[in-house]
């Protein structure tokens, strides 16, 4: 069965196809900068265990123009890995926020789409995006089953005492505010992998999302029980440009005092502030040279990037009454062992014992990077997003 997989931005497009019940996928890319100036886009191929990247400089002034460019490389007769765009059975859409209405995978209808819009307040820079990627579907892949997979869903099986504010009851009941959760679908995929690995059935897992945004989970038995992320991805960790968990107090003061409007605040809180707010940089790699360099601010920063994930671990064991594996995950959590080693240092008490040289080896797979006496195995399992979508679609699809 083929399956394609979108994971559609306001100004991007990424893509993979898999052809399951095959686990790795027959081609992917990005059409990057849509509607903006310098478009591209990157296209890889995997047939017979080699990779080929095609990469174009061209004009895409929407998404529909970006998909359709997308499908005549899928069908192209030198570099296509199909004939045409009704080979295509299910096309899976990462759709960034479910609200409460959507808990599991969805086929899309007409119904659906009427209640899909009533979501674009919930997450109006994400949705209104997955929404304009699933109309330009329709028309290109018309013959498919068009399919929703929400980041929220994994964490609709948090309690009330989780997932509730502490705010007037009407607030939830009139007008849904509660926590939500994202990275949902990272979170499902890495845990499940994880459980997989540990052969272990319940087992208590924390898994650590950590790329530009960042967020964490507390999975008993496979299900979410506890999420960093809220109503809105801004709380919890820090993150490249979010602040994370902060005193409510100081937007009053910023808008009080300081005479910011709430524009303003949004714009702080979501693009000026985390890391790159303590430091100049989003990217740990450059804040990991300011450090190197002997940025005294850039160190603080990374402290404390890995002291609010520390806090994050102690509450969660606390929650599942229990460990067996913290995960990390995504492009920092894979890929910068000085992030992991001091999320790990000073945490005996918890059974946390990472090994050195083992944190210090390339990224290749799943791996265990803890000491053999350590009572909780710490993991750093690479997730999949677009992989763990085809999988949902396919099991729907039977």
């Amino acid at each position: 069965m083929n399956i394609f997989v979108i994971n559609s931005g306001s100004s991007s497009i990424k893509y993979q196809l898999f052809k399951m019940p095959s686990l790795s996928p027959v081609c992917s890319g990005l059409v990057d900068r849509i509607g903006l100036e310098n478009s591209t886009i990157t296209h890889k191929t995997y047939i017979d265990g080699e990779e080929k990247v095609f990469k174009y400089a061209i004009e895409v002034n929407d998404h529909e123009e970006g998909l359709k460019k997308v499908n005549e490389l899928l069908t192209d007769m030198a570099i296509g890995v199909i004939k045409n765009a009704d080979e295509v059975k299910a096309v899976g859409h990462r759709v960034v926020h479910g609200g409460e209405a959507f808990s599991v995978p969805t086929i899309i209808s007409p119904d659906v789409k009427e209640k899909l819009k009533l979501t674009f307040q919930l997450a109006p820079l994400h949705n209104p995006s997955a929404f304009r990627g699933i109309e330009v579907a329709e028309k290109i892949f018309s013959k498919a089953v068009q399919v929703a997979i929400f980041d929220t869903a994994f964490h609709q099986t948090l309690p009330p005492k989780a997932f509730r504010f502490a705010i007037p009851n009407s607030y939830y009941t009139d007008y849904n505010i509660r926590v939500y959760g994202f990275h949902g679908t990272s979170h499902k995929y890495v845990t499940h992998r994880a459980a997989e690995y540990l052969n272990k059935s319940g087992s208590k897992l924390i898994s650590i999302h950590l790329g530009n945004g960042c967020s964490m989970a507390a999975v008993n038995d496979g299900k979410s029980i506890d999420t960093s992320m809220g109503f809105g991805p801004l709380s919890g960790l820090i993150m490249g440009t979010r602040s994370g968990d902060i005193d409510p107090t100081i937007v009053f003061y910023l808008v009080n005092q300081l005479g910011y409007d709430i524009e303003q605040v949004s714009n702080l809180l979501n693009k000026r502030s985390g890391m790159l707010g303590l430091t100049g940089f989003s990217d740990m790699r450059d804040i990991r040279k300011a450090i190197n360099d002997g940025d005294a601010i850039a160190k603080l920063a990374y402290d404390m990037y890995a002291y609010r994930i520390k806090k994050y671990i102690g509450a969660y064991a606390a929650v599942l009454n229990g460990l067996d594996a913290v995960i990390f995950t995504a492009g920092v959590g894979e890929n910068d062992a000085v992030t992991r080693e001091l999320v790990c240092r000073d945490m005996e008490y918890l059974g946390l014992k990472l090994a050195i040289d083992k944190n210090n080896e390339p990224a290749s797979g799943i791996r265990e990077i803890n000491q053999a006496d350590s009572k909780v195995k710490i993991l750093v399992v690479p997730t999949n997003e677009e992989l763990e979508i085809a999988n949902e679609c396919y099991e729907l699809l039977g």
